[in-house]
């Protein structure tokens, strides 16, 4: 059975695959940037993505709360975690977070449960 997260997954290759076909040094250049940012240095990858999990939880980004949550999981970040790293973007946004951390918990109970750890 297909879940949103494999369509999730799917339509983001196929997009960036798309982008990157542009041949747009700019885009290309950010694409890189992005990627450089969340790799290992005076703070690990992990703490990185919770970071940028937090963020796009405040920022109220469905997508890249998918995206950071598949790359914590990816890392071996555990349930307790994440949740704790949830309420942490839930203190700094507000209640207004709370239908992505919705969205968030749904998330992560489909990843644990494609892995066979739900």
């Amino acid at each position: 059975m297909s879940t949103r997260i494999d369509a999730f997954r799917a339509y983001r290759e196929r997009m960036n695959d798309r982008i990157m076909g542009l041949e747009h040094l700019g885009i290309k250049r950010f694409f890189n940037l992005d990627a450089a940012a969340y790799r290992d240095g005076v703070l690990d990858e992990k703490t990185k993505e919770f970071l940028g999990l937090v963020a796009s939880a405040v920022l109220r980004c469905n997508d890249c709360i998918d995206y950071h949550l598949l790359q914590c999981i990816e890392l071996g970040a555990s349930d307790e975690e994440l949740i704790e790293v949830l309420n942490i973007a839930l203190v700094v946004g507000g209640s207004i977070v709370i239908p992505h951390l919705r969205h968030a918990v749904e998330t992560i109970d489909l990843v644990r449960a494609e892995k066979g750890n739900s």
